[in-house]
């Protein structure tokens, strides 16, 4: 009886995984924990990845209705001076008529965070999510919204 409780549930597992389709296309690292001192600004840099045969559009793709990469740092009481993105490059698909501006394979997002004079010193974790939308050559698949998390020590 229990084995056939143990391949039911597999084979659910197994239905409800396909029926979701692709899983994360996208992966993103956490930065390593940075020290920040009152009232100065350090870059945190977080990694992604693309599966091959897969791009997302950068964070100015040519057309309004495409979704772009975006990523948001919760950071108070620490403040987001600055997110620089990778720049994106034009690949020509069949399903448009214009190149989309696109990243593909290994990229890194630049965060520079800045702590206030006044902010109280102490260990930070700062949640991030970075929004995107994965296509192949043949289909986009739905948006999804990774999280990661900064690590600030504050002295």
């Amino acid at each position: 009886m229990r084995f056939w409780a143990l391949l039911l549930s597999s084979f659910c597992l197994a239905s409800l995984a396909c029926a979701q389709g692709v899983g994360n296309v996208v992966s993103v690292t956490s930065p390593a924990k940075v020290n920040l001192v009152r009232g100065q600004s350090t870059v945190v840099k977080v990694r992604a990845k693309i599966a091959e045969g897969y791009h997302a559009n950068s964070n100015k793709p040519h057309e309004d209705y495409l979704i772009p990469l975006r990523l948001t740092v919760e950071a108070k009481p620490l403040e987001v001076v600055n997110v620089a993105y990778p720049a994106g490059h034009d690949e020509k698909y069949s399903f448009s008529e214009r190149p989309l501006n696109v990243l593909t394979g290994e990229f890194e997002i630049a965060v520079t965070l800045r702590a206030p004079a006044a902010a109280k010193p102490e260990l930070y974790i700062l949640p991030a999510k970075l929004r995107y939308q994965a296509c192949s050559d043949r289909a986009c698949l739905a948006p999804k919204t990774l999280t990661v998390n900064f690590t600030a020590d504050v002295r």
